[in-house]
């Protein structure tokens, strides 16, 4: 890696003072919304290096959550591909089933902070409304989780997993009741009492700071990572692979990796076709533009405005993306490919039954583009895979709709 990557990779660690990743980022929220955005910002630059929070987050992570996650290797996968050996990162193994615990319980810890009575959120796949109703429930906080309309019917098992735990689900019923809508309806409930509430947003999207807070909650990932690889083979990974929707779970394992000479790939869902509304591929197909207070590529439709996107995993269908990705596709240092929802669900299946691993259908784009990397590598090659969150939430879903294909 030359100098230059590494000075342009050394910037893009921490945002500039204004939330720009590059030209990406920002904060471009109604005026009324400057003044809470600032306390939240200062909130977070006040805690983060506080030894007492540290210490409190770094024991629920520990004895709550389960950290640290194991790294697996998947020997049998390895085999049937032929090629690089497979590793994975098993972040479904985290209470709650996925890696959205991580931020969540640092975001419910901060509203606490903050004196706040409540924290609302959207949620696609249902993992980050789990987790936060569970932070919520621990903390003591009141929780509304915004999930669109179709979302709900798909990850039903989540949903009731919420109410239980307290939270209120509220159904994004406009547009195409998915994750986009989800995250309309959390702004606008969110405007109505930005001074009692936290939105509590879920991945590494939205006005500064949250990309860059949510990506630090999440780096425990790849900083596990790096050091539980170097010991069980002795080195660095050669190739790192995480799915990307708005790319939480990728930011988390990239982050410790950025400036060593690996390849890093982030997957997009490619759904069932490259057409408009097809597909939920921004970095490979998008362009810059504006969504919900942030600047970053997105898919749009001939009028500029957010495009229709579909995928067989509803924690990826976004027309957005974290900035910081915006950031590393444009500078080269991380190469993002797709994977269709077919191969997704061969992935599903694949991991099933040659490793006994169920992983959530977001965590299938990543396998699914792992196997086929590794058939294109030689033998002492490495992969290490994020499996972001187990599929628990996905069964009924992948019965109903794909079961015939697999003798379900």
């Amino acid at each position: 890696m030359n100098d230059l990557n590494k000075a342009q990779l050394s910037e893009s660690v921490m945002p500039d003072k204004d939330g720009f990743f590059g030209e990406y980022g920002g904060r471009f929220v109604p005026p009324m919304l400057e003044p809470i955005m600032q306390e939240i910002a200062d909130a977070y630059e006040k805690i983060k290096d506080d030894p007492v929070f540290k210490e409190e987050l770094y024991y629920l992570q520990k004895h709550y959550t389960g950290r640290p996650s194991p790294v697996f290797h998947a020997q049998n996968l390895s085999k049937k591909m032929g090629g690089a050996q497979i590793y994975l990162k098993r972040e479904d193994l985290n209470h709650t089933g996925a890696h959205k615990i991580n931020h969540c319980l640092g975001e419910a810890l901060l509203a606490k902070r903050m004196g706040k009575k409540k924290i609302i959120a959207e949620t696609g796949a249902g993992q980050h409304g789990v987790a936060l109703a569970t932070a919520a429930a621990l903390v003591g906080l009141e929780c509304d989780i915004h999930m669109g309309e179709v979302d709900i019917y798909k990850e039903h098992p989540n949903v009731v997993r919420m109410k239980i735990l307290g939270a209120k689900v509220i159904p994004a019923t406009h547009g195409l009741k998915t994750l986009k809508e989800a995250v309309d309806s959390a702004f606008d409930a969110y405007v109505q009492d930005p001074v009692n509430q936290l939105y509590a947003i879920g991945s590494v999207v939205g006005p500064h700071p949250f990309p860059m807070m949510v990506r630090d909650f999440q780096s425990i990932i790849g900083r596990e990572a790096k050091e539980q690889f170097q010991e069980l083979t002795g080195k660095l990974p050669d190739n790192l692979v995480a799915c990307v929707g708005g790319g939480s779970n990728a930011m988390g394992l990239f982050t410790a990796f950025l400036q060593d000479d690996i390849s890093i790939y982030g997957v997009e869902p490619a759904g069932t076709s490259f057409k408009t509304g097809d597909h939920a591929a921004t970095l490979s197909l998008g362009k810059p533009g504006m969504i919900h207070g942030f600047k970053c590529y997105l898919l749009q439709d001939e009028k500029g405005e957010p495009a229709a996107v579909n995928t067989v995993a509803s924690g990826l269908d976004y027309p957005g993306v974290g900035p910081q990705h915006s950031y590393l596709k444009d500078i080269e240092r991380v190469k993002y490919e797709t994977i269709t929802d077919k191969e997704a669900i061969d992935a599903f299946i694949d991991l099933a039954r040659e490793e006994g691993i169920i992983p959530a259908l977001e965590s299938s784009h990543a396998v699914a583009y792992a196997m086929k990397l590794a058939k294109t590598l030689p033998a002492d090659q490495t992969i290490l895979v994020n499996l972001s969150g187990r599929g628990d939430k996905d069964i009924d879903y992948v019965v109903e709709k794909y079961g015939k294909d697999y003798g379900l």
